[in-house]
């Protein structure tokens, strides 16, 4: 019990400072004002390309750090709480087979036609076959298999709730 207040101690202090540095940028950029970045308005170029190198990189990269250290205490924990549970982690497993299963059920449905523009020329990326195109189209086959199961299953779930009652 106590490592777990001092792990909830830690986090919120790791959440204050991560609030505050962005508290400090969004004054930073409040302070200078938005239309110093906007080199039509500001008439200027090399100011706003300066103003955005100095606050909106920072912030951006600022952003970058948070997200991956995120995924990665993410993933971490999740990893952990599986090892710690194997009956969830066998339940884990078979669900990435059975999505495993369904994108091969959908790469297997691609056409891989070309894809023409309104001009009428074949689209860069877009020759018979191409990577770009083959994925896609099995992305929208997986997407549309993935949405009719679940179409299905709420059905099932809404007549079996109307049956109950």
């Amino acid at each position: 019990m106590n490592s777990n207040k001092t792990l909830s101690k830690l986090l919120m202090v790791l959440a204050l400072l991560i609030s505050l540095v962005g508290i400090a940028f969004y004054v930073i950029v409040i302070v200078i004002g938005d239309e110093a970045f906007k080199p039509e308005e500001s008439g200027d170029i090399e100011t706003a390309q300066r103003l955005q190198n100095l606050v909106i990189s920072p912030f951006v990269w600022y952003t970058v750090v948070i997200l991956i250290g995120t995924l990665v205490v993410t993933v971490i924990s999740s990893i952990i709480s599986l090892v710690k549970k194997p009956e969830a982690l066998k339940k884990t497993l078979l669900s990435i087979a059975s999505l495993a299963v369904v994108l091969v059920i959908a790469y297997f449905l691609h056409d891989g036609a070309q894809v023409v523009g309104a001009d009428g020329n074949v689209l860069e990326g877009g020759a018979e076959n191409a990577t770009a195109n083959v994925w896609s189209s099995t992305g929208i086959w997986y997407s549309m298999i993935l949405g009719g199961v679940g179409l299905a299953l709420f059905l099932v779930d809404m007549v079996k709730g109307l049956v109950k009652s």
